[in-house]
């Protein structure tokens, strides 16, 4: 598995280390005609009264006339000895269809071009989700058949890592496309529910820009300059700068590391015979997140075991065994000999035993799960996880035999892998960094999930990474979302690191210009990708309306603005009239000095004010508002209907 995974690593480095390369060198040194960068093309959208520099290529020395549709000026522009040119355009209020021509001598035109919002959507995988593809949102087929909406442009940018910035960054689609049934089931949804909520109230063109990957963490996204200031990277930013940034020297440096480092985790399960079903091991139910169940707050390697009965007649016959999803490695054995390996949180495994191997009688599925961080194990549907054998499907959903073989928190940090997306700086610098010369109107984000567990961490980066973007882009909106609610609901976690995540998250707001989407109630415990997505737009399209557009929307819920300690309760005061949704008031619970919490009991007093006390607790000091995993609090804003975010008050 290693010297596969070093192979694959050494192919994708060499590409690493010549793509910079090509993203800067001139195209125009062998033809006349004018190249542009793959954003700038037919259909897109221009940000409305600003001004944009269009980087090119033309003939080395060559004179390039750039003339707008919507003045009909010429503009002119020299390219140097490389060929590259700029020429500044002032962009004309909403409107359009426009053309832009270019001319060195030959001619080109962008056409269909309009003038009005642009907003860059990023994040991970909920940013990513597509309105069909993999997502499949809330009522995908009538959203998808239904999208006609030529004013609605898209761009998607095609995703990549480097370890310098680029100017040129790949696109799908063939760059800007307007919005139809043919180019929105790939898109990002939240992008695509936000554009059509801000173009339904505004009437003018809308251009979203889905900048995405799943499974990313927010340093990622963020520049070397800027994650220098923020504790947690010092090892990989040391390598890079160590390495002068070159991939080759990178991945020497990454290998030697990561040699040692495998040799620590191994240690523990290099004797360990995989063909016998260990009866003394302990039981874990599958499919799910087993940190949700036999081992929380676990990273690290465990081997899972599970007995099957091969009937006679299927014996010299291949079995197919579908394991669900398991998060993030696996190595599947079938009685001791290896038959596959699989990564990815949330990809289907299937495996397939060669006939030679099945035999008639017990046979033994063993499993190696590797989690390095969040949740792991397999997990899925029921249906999802069984043994087609012959004719028959054998469930292997029930009690797994697992034993830990290595616990990654007695290790030091693995080396973050060179080829990853999660790499510190990797997609800001070929996917973000070369977006600056686009203006926008501003910016959504939705990311935290490959964040959970580093809360304390994530409230330092995430507010660098708006501020690092502001370098680019200057001071522009920037409007996330908060994590919507997932895993198992209970109704006291009090150190729940999906909580303490949207925490981090909200303290962003302390930053100028920006505002959070509350999605908690939108969650569901079995899907980390919610369907819900025309809803999670909306919320954030009322932020823009309110705030950047003039309309009187109101785009939060209340918050606390007072908080006071009784003899045996706390007494809540917000900022504006709240209710719960549907029922009684659910979702809070208090604690005691000593770090006790219990359910709690809310009483109303006032159409702003709630009572918050427990029996169980007789001296309360802290309370805690929809802080788990999964919560189950209804309170909302009583004239937006918006939910209330989570907090905690703590003494």
């Amino acid at each position: 598995m290693e010297v596969e995974n070093r192979i694959k690593m050494k192919s994708i480095v060499k590409r690493l280390s010549i793509l910079g390369g090509i993203a800067l060198l001139a195209p125009s040194l062998m033809q006349a005609k004018v190249v542009l960068p793959h954003f700038i093309t037919d259909n897109m959208v221009l940000q409305q009264k600003s001004e944009l520099t269009i980087p090119g290529n033309a003939r080395p020395g060559s004179v390039v006339r750039v003339i707008p549709s919507w003045d009909n000026k010429t503009y002119t522009a020299t390219a140097d000895a490389s060929g590259k040119f700029g020429v500044a355009l002032k962009t004309p209020a909403a409107g359009g269809p426009y053309t832009i021509t270019f001319d060195d001598g030959e001619v080109m035109t962008l056409k269909n071009v309009m003038s009005g919002e642009v907003w860059l959507c990023s994040g991970q995988s909920n940013m990513e989700m597509p309105v069909v593809g993999w997502g499949k949102v809330l009522n995908y087929e009538v959203e998808s058949a239904t999208a006609n909406y030529p004013n609605i442009r898209l761009l998607q940018v095609r995703k990549n890592i480097t370890f310098k910035p680029v100017e040129n960054p790949e696109v799908n689609m063939g760059g800007w496309q307007p919005c139809t049934p043919q180019t929105v089931p790939d898109f990002s949804s939240i992008a695509y529910f936000y554009a059509r909520e801000l173009a339904s109230k505004l009437n003018v063109p809308v251009g979203v820009i889905d900048c995405t990957w799943g499974g990313t963490p927010a340093e990622a996204w963020t520049s070397y300059e800027a994650l220098t200031g923020v504790a947690g990277f010092e090892k990989e930013l040391k390598r890079l700068k160590d390495c002068n940034f070159d991939a080759t020297a990178i991945q020497a440096n990454y290998e030697k590391e990561l040699e040692t480092w495998v040799a620590l985790a191994n240690a523990g399960a290099a004797d360990l015979d995989k063909a016998v079903y260990h009866t003394d091991w302990e039981d874990m139910p599958v499919p799910a997140l087993y940190e949700s169940t036999v081992l929380p707050g676990f990273d690290g390697i465990t081997f899972m075991q599970y007995s099957i009965e091969i009937p006679a007649e299927a014996a010299n016959t291949p079995v197919t065994l579908r394991l669900g999803m398991i998060d993030d490695e696996d190595i599947v054995y079938f009685n001791g000999e290896k038959i596959g390996a699989g990564s990815g949180y949330n990809v289907q495994r299937t495996y397939t035993v060669p006939a030679h191997l099945v035999k008639a009688g017990e046979a033994v599925v063993t499993v190696r799960v590797s989690d390095f961080g969040g949740e792991g194990g397999i997990y899925g549907n029921v249906s999802d996880v069984y043994a087609q054998v012959g004719e028959k499907k054998l469930s292997l959903a029930g009690n797994w035999k697992y034993k830990v073989a290595a616990d990654f928190s007695k290790l030091p940090a693995k080396p973050v892998s060179i080829t990853s997306s999660s790499y510190p700086s990797v997609l800001y610098n070929a996917m973000l960094s070369p977006l600056q010369v686009l203006p926008v109107k501003g910016f959504l984000w939705y990311q935290g999930c490959a964040n959970v567990g580093r809360d304390k961490q994530y409230s330092i980066l995430f507010k660098t990474m708006i501020e690092d973007w502001r370098k680019l882009w200057g001071d522009k909106p920037f409007y996330f979302v908060q994590l919507a609610g997932y895993l198992a609901p209970q109704m006291v976690q009090p150190h729940s690191e999906w909580a303490a995540l949207r925490q981090a998250q909200a303290d962003a707001l302390a930053l100028e210009n920006t505002g959070m989407a509350v999605a908690i109630d939108l969650g569901d415990p079995y899907d980390i990708h919610p369907k819900n997505k025309q809803e999670v737009a909306r919320r954030l399209s009322l932020i823009a309306l309110n705030r950047d557009y003039g309309m009187k929307c109101e785009y939060e819920a209340p918050v606390v603005k007072k908080s006071e300690i009784t003899e045996n309760a706390i007494i809540l005061t917000f900022d504006g009239k709240v209710s719960a949704k549907v029922g009684n008031i659910n979702g809070f619970i208090v604690g005691d000095a000593a770090g006790k919490y219990a359910v709690a009991e809310v009483k109303q007093i006032a159409k702003n004010k709630l009572q918050i006390s427990s029996p169980e607790i007789k001296t309360p000091v802290n309370v805690k508002y929809n802080w788990a995993d999964y919560p189950c609090g209804n309170l909302v804003g009583v004239s937006s209907q918006l939910p209330v975010a989570p907090f905690q008050i703590l003494k």
